[in-house]
């Protein structure tokens, strides 16, 4: 006879080892929040993938992750967006027990699980079902049109026609023109003004001798 009590953790990691696969699930059980206690009447389910469950411990502490991955031979879970950094800088999954979560929404797509829970597909909601979303409801809704203005027989004989508007060959014209203009004012300014007419300069007393008498 062994002297090995039967409550020993040794005792007790060789049973955990040793459990079968059905045995593991029922030990990965998690407590539902008061919402689901309330509607299905338990305190606790097996968790299975696509359950949503809340972390209360650790570094993820009040985060709402989706269940991505049971393994029920390390058990632990693998929870969406819950990532660890390797020496590499890389990120890897990183294993969550079980003791530190809670279920905020189940996955009611197996109609097994329905059954248990006493629950008709009609009851379910579309998320509960696993059933992804429409493209129509992912889909933002498109902008309102700006409401356009009355059109009354006065304003339309006020809107300016077609034929009103200048065309391109006008507004090259104009331009011409006002190019023209440019370089004619610029020439008159650029012109110097004429010098004055010098004046030839007389002395005075001097007479002017007939041409006959100039020797």
């Amino acid at each position: 006879m062994s002297g090995i009590s039967p409550s020993s953790s040794r005792r007790q990691r060789k049973a955990l080892y040793n459990a079968h696969t059905a045995k593991r699930r029922r030990l990965m059980s998690v407590p539902l929040s008061k919402d689901l206690r309330a509607r299905f009447h338990r305190r606790a389910l097996p968790l299975r993938k696509g359950d949503t469950v809340r972390i209360l411990k650790g570094s993820y502490e009040g985060r709402e992750e989706r269940v991505a991955k049971v393994d029920r031979r390390a058990l632990a879970v693998t929870l969406d967006n819950v990532t660890s950094k390797t020496g590499e800088s890389k990120q890897t999954p990183l294993p969550v027990r079980t003791g530190s979560l809670v279920l905020v929404h189940l996955n009611l797509a197996d109609p097994w699980r329905r059954r248990r829970l006493n629950v008709t597909e009609a009851e379910l909601t579309p998320e509960e079902l696993g059933v992804p979303p429409t493209p129509e409801e992912t889909e933002a809704p498109a902008p309102a049109t700006p409401a356009l203005p009355p059109t009354t027989p006065e304003a339309v004989e006020t809107a300016p026609t077609p034929k009103d508007e200048p065309t391109l060959e006008d507004l090259l014209k104009d331009e011409e023109e006002d190019d023209d203009e440019e370089e004619e004012e610029d020439d008159e300014e650029d012109e110097p003004p004429a010098p004055p007419k010098a004046s030839v300069p007389t002395k005075k007393g001097r007479k002017s001798l007939p041409s006959g008498d100039r020797t």
